[in-house]
């Protein structure tokens, strides 16, 4: 035993830096996708595949003791994710369609993560899913397992149907007791995507500071913005069926989401049966059947906070200035975030903010202890 770990030990560190490399310049490139970054993000995406490639070699040159086989697989599994995320992002500059490869990236780092994260215990693991502050207390994260309570990733189509259309990805951090109430966050996809994928973008923060993590997907291609609503009935059938099972703090939960899912959540948001208590719509418009529904109306007092990117190529950022004034005129209580280099897509940094501005017990620097709570 103590030979197999002395092989095995010495490939697995280079192994793990360069994986956790690319992951990182991964979520990097979505950050900053944008037409006029794409040559620099591609050579960032090819020396960090580079550099795992080289670090995995070892690895996956050396059998692993037999307690730590499934480990191995899960990680080998994983880091070839990774790598295929990598390389369709760096091939779809020479494709007919290039915003194919650039989705087909996304999905396979989606599902890279997801792979990561059944093995997420393991402490380098651990903190790459959580934010800096708890990388001392990963032992709290993980606690010993309530009786009779369900917690981490729960997918209603099961590990296979997860992505399907109107579908629900739910991830209930381990830490949760059972008794506690917890703030719900519910994270609308953009257009193309699923619930399945846009979890990863809250994740992380979900996991340490405590709230529950609701991630649909939409029935059709998209959320329904044209035609019958066939989201909001199965959208509010999803909030209080985890409101039925875990104990949500009804007065706390935030309905966001990207593209066409901050579009629709502002269209299904200020609805009249909404149970929403807070609104965070990012890189979205404001809907025009928002006035003759008579959300306008219902706007009066509602929490919104609207997210931008002064560089969007897809909904120009006068968009955002206009669905602002009209959201004030209407007397919405609203914060705006007009982001200097943000393009069209998701900004992991404004998280933070989001989160604080939503529910007090969820700022970062309050959190001086766990078990405060």
């Amino acid at each position: 035993m103590a030979g197999e770990l002395d092989r095995y030990e010495p490939v697995l560190a280079p192994a793990i830096e360069g994986a956790l490399g690319l992951l990182w310049t991964l979520e990097r490139v979505q950050r900053y996708l944008d037409p006029g970054e794409l040559g620099d993000l591609r050579e960032l995406t090819r020396e960090a595949l580079k550099r795992a490639r080289v670090g995995a070699r070892g690895l996956r040159d050396t059998d692993p003791p037999d307690h730590l086989r499934g480990f191995h697989d899960c990680w080998l599994e994983s880091l070839t994710l990774a790598e295929q995320s990598a390389q369709a992002f760096i091939d779809a500059e020479s494709t007919d369609q290039p915003i194919l490869g650039v989705l087909a990236s996304m999905k396979r780092f989606a599902r890279a993560v997801e792979r990561l994260y059944a093995i997420h215990e393991f402490p380098p693991l651990s903190r790459y899913f959580v934010e800096p502050p708890f990388h001392s207390r990963l032992a709290e994260l993980d606690p010993p397992r309530s009786a009779g309570v369900s917690v981490g990733l729960h997918h209603t189509g099961g590990a296979e149907g997860a992505s399907a259309r109107g579908q629900l990805c739910l991830y209930v951090p381990e830490s949760y007791d059972g008794e506690t109430e917890w703030p719900l966050v519910v994270a609308l996809h953009g257009g193309s995507g699923s619930g399945r994928e846009f979890l990863w973008a809250w994740l992380r923060e979900a996991r340490g500071r405590r709230f529950f993590l609701m991630a649909p997907t939409a029935r059709g291609p998209t959320w329904p913005l044209i035609g019958p609503d066939i989201d909001g009935p199965a959208l509010r059938a999803m909030v209080a069926w985890a409101c039925d099972r875990w104990r949500v703090k009804r007065s706390s939960i935030l309905l966001t989401g990207l593209s066409d899912g901050a579009t629709y959540a502002l269209l299904t948001g200020l609805g009249p049966d909404s149970p929403f208590t807070a609104l965070a719509p990012i890189s979205g418009v404001l809907h025009p059947g928002n006035q003759p529904n008579g959300n306008l109306d219902r706007a009066r007092g509602r929490r919104v906070y609207l997210v931008h990117g002064a560089r969007d190529w897809m909904f120009p950022v006068e968009t955002a200035r206009w669905a602002h004034e009209r959201l004030v005129a209407a007397g919405a209580d609203v914060t705006y975030r007009e982001i200097a280099d943000l393009s069209h897509t998701y900004p992991r940094e404004e998280n933070d903010r989001i989160l604080e501005w939503f529910d007090a017990t969820l700022v970062l620097p309050r959190l001086s202890s766990l078990d405060s709570r």
